[in-house]
């Protein structure tokens, strides 16, 4: 049995001289919606006096106004499309672990399917938003149990949206504490790269998402024979 940093180790190797496509590829898919991010903004308004007019202020809730759609337009892009997106990421980073040869172009693989890849994404969200209402705990939990669902869905593209949430409670059962020590692992790492002001996240998210698909391959079996020699 493989633990947090025998798929870290697993990732590091996969990733070894393949950092470029690997950060390339993560950012691109973080802007189409594939990675589950959260962000804030803020922002001040001085006053000088009376030197702001009218006309100013106007203009500035204008531009404003328009910044607002823009993002809430881009919003409602990225939710309808990043499943499919998810599961090419998962895809890309199958086949990084494995080595055979990601692509870039292993992000859009999966837009065929993109209705049902924005339907699983919809049922997780209720699902685990209805077990949050229970209590934070159950939330938690529900998440871990949906997490290899976008990966099994990837190797079935033909397979039904609660075929894949049934089978990924199934291959989770017994190994929800392995990968929450995993996702628990990386903690360090999260507030190293909170500290760069976010330019650690740039090296952060294809290695977690790595070792993430490192921890799929070996509870789904499809890599069995391969992964031990990689780390």
């Amino acid at each position: 049995m493989s633990y947090a940093e025998d798929f870290r180790r697993i990732a590091r190797n996969a990733l070894r001289g393949n950092w470029p496509l690997a950060i390339g590829t993560g950012i691109i898919a973080i802007l189409l919606g594939a990675v589950s991010r959260g962000g804030s903004s803020n922002g001040s308004n001085r006053e000088s006096g009376h030197f702001i007019s009218i006309d100013n202020s106007d203009s500035f809730l204008g531009y404003f106004a328009v910044v607002i759609t823009v993002i809430l337009l881009w919003a409602l892009i990225t939710f309808i499309i990043g499943g499919a997106i998810e599961l090419g990421y998962c895809r890309f980073n199958k086949n990084l672990i494995k080595g055979t040869n990601p692509q870039f172009t292993d992000l859009f693989s999966r837009l065929d399917i993109f209705g049902k890849a924005l339907g699983l994404r919809l049922v997780i969200a209720i699902f685990t938003f209805l077990w949050a209402l229970l209590f934070i705990i159950p939330g938690i939990i529900a998440a871990f149990s949906y997490s290899m669902a976008f990966y099994i869905m990837e190797d079935n593209p033909t397979m039904g949206i609660m075929e894949a949430i049934d089978q990924s409670k199934d291959m989770m059962r017994g190994n929800k504490f392995r990968l929450f020590c995993l996702a628990l692992s990386f903690i360090g790492w999260i507030i190293l790269s909170m500290l760069t002001f976010g330019i650690g996240f740039l090296w952060l998210v294809p290695y977690m998402n790595a070792a993430f698909a490192a921890f799929y391959l070996e509870i789904s079996g499809a890599n069995t024979d391969s992964l031990p020699n990689r780390i």
